[in-house]
């Protein structure tokens, strides 16, 4: 599940969405302080090269993960940060290992899995670029099927980072898991308490795929996050606005960082 380790110091556990693979966290690399974070990049059943265990509901991936971290961290502390539905799956991490975990963080989150219960912005492209998406080539589709804003930036981005997890991913772990996607599970809902470490959740205005409101109602269960809405941006809200994105990652790592020294 290990994907790639880069770093010395604390785990910082990254878990990709569904249908990519670990190389859509790899812009962490231009966030994380050059000290005192381990950045651990998982590969979830469905990306090329990863093992496929077998799980068949999303509860049974984010447990798998869940056992990862456990091997991971190893009683010690760690911050985990997950995109999409790896938001799920790092926030079922850091409510079991609460005591561990000294920060949350989610991009572009799923916070309601049932895709037809989302409360959904319409599809709206803010940047419209012919000239871009004639540079896309046979990617074209791809991007343009995400894609808010129509720059060479987000194109370049798209290209490194998510488009070969998307091309290399196994379509038949995806059916697989794809079966029972919409089995709702809010790790909040089975919590004891709110969550009390450091947490950041940030989400594109123009997400139509998960959306932003969903996120809601769970704001009074982070008494130390941040939630952060950001225009110009869809579900690939950390490709199309990097340095805003990179900006409160780092403010994140600070405040975690800052709990883990004050123990």
């Amino acid at each position: 599940m290990i994907a790639d380790v880069r770093g010395e110091g604390i785990p910082l556990i990254a878990v990709h969405g569904f249908g990519v693979d670990h190389r859509i966290m790899l812009p962490l690399e231009g966030w994380v302080p050059e000290r005192g974070w381990r950045r651990v990049y998982l590969d979830l059943p469905w990306a090329e090269g990863a093992e496929d265990t077998g799980e068949k509901t999303s509860r049974e991936v984010a447990d798998r993960v869940l056992a990862e971290v456990r091997q991971i961290a190893d009683g010690g502390p760690f911050a985990i940060i997950g995109n999409s539905y790896g938001a799920m799956v790092a926030r079922h991490v850091a409510h079991t290992l609460a005591e561990q975990c000294a920060g949350l963080a989610t991009l572009a989150g799923a916070f309601e899995l049932d895709r037809t219960k989302r409360i959904l912005p319409p599809r709206e492209v803010v940047l419209r670029d012919a000239a871009v998406l004639a540079l896309a080539g046979d990617a074209r589709n791809e991007f343009e099927e995400m894609a808010v804003v129509h720059t060479e930036q987000a194109l370049r981005y798209f290209e490194r980072y998510a488009l070969p997890g998307i091309r290399g991913a196994s379509l038949r772990v995806l059916a697989r898991l794809n079966a029972s996607y919409t089995d709702a599970y809010a790790p909040e809902l089975g919590a004891t308490g709110p969550f009390r470490a450091p947490a950041l959740h940030v989400f594109g205005r123009q997400d139509h795929v998960v959306g932003f409101a969903d996120a809601f109602p769970f704001t009074e269960h982070y008494v130390r996050g941040t939630f952060a809405v950001l225009d110009r941006a869809g579900h690939n809200v950390h490709l199309e606005q990097p340095e805003a994105v990179g900006g409160l990652v780092r403010d994140w790592l600070e405040r975690a960082l800052s709990v883990v020294s004050a123990v």
